[in-house]
């Protein structure tokens, strides 16, 4: 299907990803198809002869952000005419939104959505023939291409989608409208795909999905996501497998104890809460109580004591009175998490949760985010500061962004630790480390190298 087509060589091209790792991992297949097309990646936009923006709109900010940065590229199309400018990804699957963004940016050349991207050799082919607007959407999201080359960053680690959609309709999330129902990628298809990215170097591999608690549930046969996990743990070149997200409600006791004796799959686990009130949780539709989630994080911890538990938190969901915020309040500081993702609601059209009376005011979502954050941020610190001379290892996986005399990777449960060594990173690269922790901090830990494997 791909590479038939062949381009001069001296081509450009690049992409800018918005959004989640789905997108991110999105972007690497395009990289992967405009690459056997004879396509050569750029970070100048200037040099570039395709743009392409990979869209999200799971949050306003980052749809304003797309509208704000495509704009900018109208004097960039009046200089040079013949660069191909596209948008793709999750906002164009949005009803209205392709034929809105033809209408304010006129220059644009291709627009197209999240299931036909496979497709994009004979969208650009497109382009050249007819000289206009190229706008292809499709509801279709039953079959999965397997054929569609990748070209993943270099990095220890390397994402593997294991299905796609998701059906579960919380009631703030375009996810299921923009990416469909859930698809699960056949278990042999995604082993194989492990096995050679082992081959290639890549020492961890994190699975996607936007509930990987729910894989297998479409197919034929009895594969589930601990027996995938399971099959997973039994490749000799990956050393750690992690993945993400996992709804609470599908999390099963089977899936625990797959965590708890598998050798590779990482003591570490996303676990979305998204509000510590039960009355919010029923209206965000998310098919759980405060409760019910509690009582899980008790059965997680009696079996892997030592796990590193994150999560998400939306504040200022329509409807949310301070007693619903001082549940959310009193629920992170029972659990502990080590980290948290928090946000405020972000309204979405399309999804009932926009329809809703009682929306909260901005300043009240604010106030009750940077509150929600300085909490968690000391409890993160408490947690890290446990770590202080206790010796972690570490799977190295370059230099710190902040100092190139530091190396950094991150724990099994999932820490970045930055730590001094008298080895050089082309020794270690890719290699499992032991290093003390010398300074904890919030989002970090220090150390100095003790041994490596």
């Amino acid at each position: 299907m791909f590479g038939n087509k062949a381009i001069n060589p001296q081509k450009y091209f690049t992409i800018v990803t918005y959004g989640c790792q789905m997108n991110e991992h999105d972007s690497e297949k395009m990289t992967g198809i405009l690459e056997s097309m004879g396509y050569t990646w750029t970070d100048n936009k200037e040099e570039a002869d395709l743009i392409l923006y990979n869209t999200c709109c799971v949050r306003k900010h980052a749809e304003e952000r797309v509208y704000g940065n495509i704009g900018m590229l109208k004097d960039l199309k009046q200089r040079k005419p013949d660069v191909i400018l596209g948008v793709c990804g999750c906002m164009m699957q949005q009803k209205g939104v392709a034929q809105e963004m033809k209408k304010r940016f006129p220059f644009i050349d291709l627009i197209f959505g999240t299931f036909n991207l496979h497709n994009l050799p004979k969208l650009l082919e497109e382009v050249s023939e007819k000289k206009e607007t190229v706008i292809e959407i499709l509801d279709d999201q039953g079959r999965i291409y397997e054929d569609v080359p990748v070209k993943r960053k270099k990095g220890v680690s390397a994402w593997v989608t294991i299905m796609y959609g998701c059906n579960n309709f919380c009631s703030y999330c375009i996810v299921p409208y923009v990416r469909g129902r859930e698809r699960s990628r056949h278990p042999d298809n995604i082993i194989k795909e492990v096995e050679k990215l082992g081959r290639e170097g890549v020492k961890e591999i994190i699975l996607l999905g936007q509930n990987v608690n729910s894989y297998g549930k479409d197919l034929e046969g009895k594969i589930t996501f601990s027996r995938l996990l399971r099959k997973l743990d039994q490749i000799e070149n990956i050393k750690r497998i992690r993945f993400m997200t996992s709804h609470p409600k599908d999390l099963s006791e089977d899936l625990i104890l797959t965590i708890r004796d598998c050798q590779r799959v990482c003591n570490q686990l996303h676990l979305p809460i998204q509000s510590g009130s039960s009355n919010i949780l029923k209206k965000m539709n998310r098919n759980y109580t405060r409760e019910e989630y509690l009582n899980l994080v008790r059965r997680i911890r009696k079996e892997i004591p030592d796990i590193g538990l994150s999560t998400d938190i939306i504040v200022g969901f329509p409807g949310e009175t301070d007693k619903d915020f001082s549940d959310t309040v009193d629920l992170i500081k029972q659990v502990k998490f080590d980290s948290a993702f928090m946000f405020a609601y972000s309204k979405r059209t399309g999804t009932p949760a926009a329809r809703m009376g009682e929306q909260i005011d901005e300043e009240t979502k604010k106030r009750r985010l940077e509150q929600l954050i300085k909490i968690q941020n000391a409890i993160s610190k408490e947690k890290n500061m446990l770590l202080k001379n206790k010796t972690v290892e570490v799977l190295v996986e370059g230099l710190s962004k902040n100092n190139k005399n530091v190396l950094t990777g991150r724990t099994d449960t999932g820490k970045i630790v930055n730590f001094t060594s008298d080895v050089s990173l082309d020794k270690l690269y890719g290699k499992i480390v032991k290093v003390r922790i010398t300074h904890p901090k919030s989002w970090s830990l220090t150390g100095e190298m003790i041994s490596a494997q």
